[in-house]
């Protein structure tokens, strides 16, 4: 997170000048990634890079945590026909392979990385509305929540003070162990031509573009590549170390 905040101030060159002669060069102590096809240094837009993938990331969680469970609590607590809706809506949506859908709506949007966050977020939300929704309905019939009702709070009230506060444990596990998920995802989609566009600096389209050069100069997708794996690598370990700290029999024990 520190990389994600301060990269433009940490890169030692400006990672979208181009200088031809020194296109294609090896890693060196001058060049610690190396240079790509125009130039431009390697390390340093694999820093900005990393702030543009994490930081999409970030956001598309956000949303999607944030929507999920607010539709799946209100469907949970409040039931009727809204309920059955937006749970068969999410049941197609949960029918179809999530990149395939997302690179289908990313495609009808032209591309971009606004458009494949807006992609991703409409194929992810379900998954946090059924856990906010189960919570909700486990929670519902509790006697305290029947004491609250019969104190005179109001259905906004319990959701606020009873509902959340309760259910948020599974959701927060949730979303944490899928930010890793959730930045493959966007690196896919720019890898594909359906994220990011160039010039921008992201993992995804840095290796997209350095495909065909593999064999002849790695570096262009390796970097990258292992930015990538080392970005997933720790976000799902703390996704683990949050989800063991609010498990209360790790607690316990």
């Amino acid at each position: 997170m520190l990389v994600v905040i301060f990269a433009q101030r940490i890169c030692p060159y400006d990672p979208n000048i181009q200088d031809l002669s020194i296109a294609k060069q090896a890693p060196s102590s001058e060049h610690l990634a190396g240079t790509d096809q125009y130039g431009r240094d390697m390390f340093s837009r694999i820093l900005v890079g990393l702030q543009t993938s994490i930081s999409s990331t970030l956001i598309l969680v956000g949303i999607i945590c944030v929507l999920g469970t607010v539709v799946g609590v209100a469907c949970g607590y409040f039931g009727g026909i809204v309920d059955a809706v937006i749970m068969r809506i999410s049941d197609i949506c949960l029918a179809f392979p999530g990149l395939v859908f997302a690179m289908a709506i990313a495609a009808l949007l032209s591309g971009g990385l606004s458009n494949a966050i807006i992609a991703l977020a409409v194929v992810s939300w379900p998954k946090y509305a059924r856990i906010a929704r189960s919570q909700t309905l486990a929670l519902k019939s509790s006697t305290y929540i029947w004491a609250s009702k019969q104190a005179g709070c109001s259905s906004l009230q319990i959701i606020w003070r009873h509902i959340l506060p309760n259910s948020v444990g599974p959701i927060l596990v949730t979303a944490m162990l899928d930010i890793g998920t959730m930045l493959m995802e966007i690196a896919g989609l720019s890898f594909l031509g359906l994220g990011a566009q160039p010039p921008t600096a992201e993992l995804g389209s840095m290796m997209s573009g350095g495909r065909s050069m593999l064999q002849t100069y790695p570096w262009l997708i390796l970097g990258p590549g292992l930015a990538i794996f080392i970005a997933v690598v720790i976000f799902n370990l703390l996704g683990d170390v949050i989800r063991d700290y609010l498990d209360p029999q790790s607690k316990q024990r």
